[in-house]
C-alpha cells in the first residue's frame, strides 16, 4: 500500500469523524442551522469556520507549491469565472442541501450507519451526477 493511499484513508476517516463529531451527518441538526426564521440552531456555523479558516490556510500554502506533501503533482483549480452552469448548480446544491438536510460528504460517511433515507440519497445523487455527464456528453461540455 502507498503512502498516498494511506494518507488518503487517514485524512478521509479524520474527515468522517469530524462530520460524525460536530454533526453534519444529522438531518435534523443541519435543517435546524439552515431554519434562521425558527428555532435557530447555530452551532455548525462554528463548524463551517473552522472549515473555512484551514481552507484558507491550506489553500495559501499549497499554491506556492508545484508538488504535494507526499510528491504528486499539485492540480488546483483555475477558473476564477462566474458562470450560468456555476450559478445554477450552486442553487440546485443549496436548495437540495436546505430540503434534504444532507450534502455529499456526509452522506457517503452516514451510508455507515445504513440509514434506508441516506442510501436513497446516495442512489439518487449518483443517478443524477450520471444523467449530467451524459447531458454533458450530449451538449459537448457546454451545460
Amino acid at each position: 500500500m502507498s503512502k498516498s493511499t494511506i494518507a488518503a484513508f487517514a485524512i478521509g476517516l479524520l474527515f468522517g469523524l469530524g462530520l460524525c463529531i460536530s454533526g453534519m451527518i444529522l438531518p435534523s441538526k443541519v435543517k435546524g442551522f439552515l431554519d434562521v426564521a425558527g428555532p435557530w440552531d447555530p452551532s455548525l456555523a462554528f463548524v463551517m469556520g473552522g472549515a473555512v479558516g484551514v481552507g484558507l490556510i491550506a489553500f495559501r500554502f499549497a499554491r506556492g507549491r508545484s508538488r504535494a506533501l507526499l510528491g504528486d503533482e499539485m492540480r488546483l483549480p483555475t477558473n476564477q469565472r462566474i458562470d450560468a452552469p456555476l450559478v445554477i448548480g450552486a442553487t440546485i446544491f443549496g436548495v437540495g442541501w436546505g430540503l434534504g438536510g444532507v450534502c455529499p460528504g456526509p452522506a457517503i460517511v452516514d451510508l455507515a450507519f445504513l440509514d434506508p433515507q441516506i442510501i436513497v440519497f446516495v442512489l439518487a445523487m449518483s443517478v443524477g451526477m450520471a444523467l449530467e455527464k451524459i447531458a454533458r456528453g450530449l451538449i459537448g461540455g457546454a451545460c
